[in-house]
């Protein structure tokens, strides 16, 4: 825990004292260097992460917002007596949703063709390649790391 400073040590000390001019020439340079972008060469194009993103919509969106939806109906048609749900077979549903939402996620993912033009429409084709750079992309972390230890 830090001590308090008396006032009299603060008292002496010395403001520096700028010029309007030579602050806000060195505010413009250090606003300067901050705002130039670095670009990557590494990383996802844009419309191949457009494409995963519409895939992923659909195959994780869709099945996680009916996981959700399952709660919503189970408690209506309990509380209108239409039929008597138990609790588990609830839960057992909107999980059964959630997995296939998760299995949807990675399939959107796997599935996008990473080339200019679109690829097929559900793009099975593409995703043993896609394995294969994703697997390129961290191998080169993982023999570094074993480079250090």
């Amino acid at each position: 825990m830090k001590k308090k400073q008396s006032k009299k040590k603060t008292q002496f000390k010395k403001k520096k004292n700028y010029s309007e001019k030579t602050a806000f020439a060195n505010l413009e340079k250090a606003s300067i260097t901050e705002t130039t972008p670095k670009r990557s060469s590494t990383g996802i194009p844009k419309y191949v992460a457009d494409r995963m993103a519409r895939r992923i919509f659909f195959t994780a969106g869709i099945p996680t917002i009916l996981g959700m939806s399952v709660f919503v109906i189970s408690y209506i048609i309990v509380t209108r007596n239409i039929a008597e749900i138990p609790p588990s077979s609830t839960i057992a549903i909107s999980a059964l949703f959630f997995l296939l939402g998760l299995a949807g996620l990675s399939f959107g993912i796997l599935s996008a063709s990473w080339d200019k033009e679109p690829g097929s429409f559900f793009g099975i084709e593409n995703i043993p390649m896609n394995i294969q750079r994703a697997k390129a992309a961290f191998k080169p972390a993982t023999q570094n790391f074993e480079d250090k230890s």
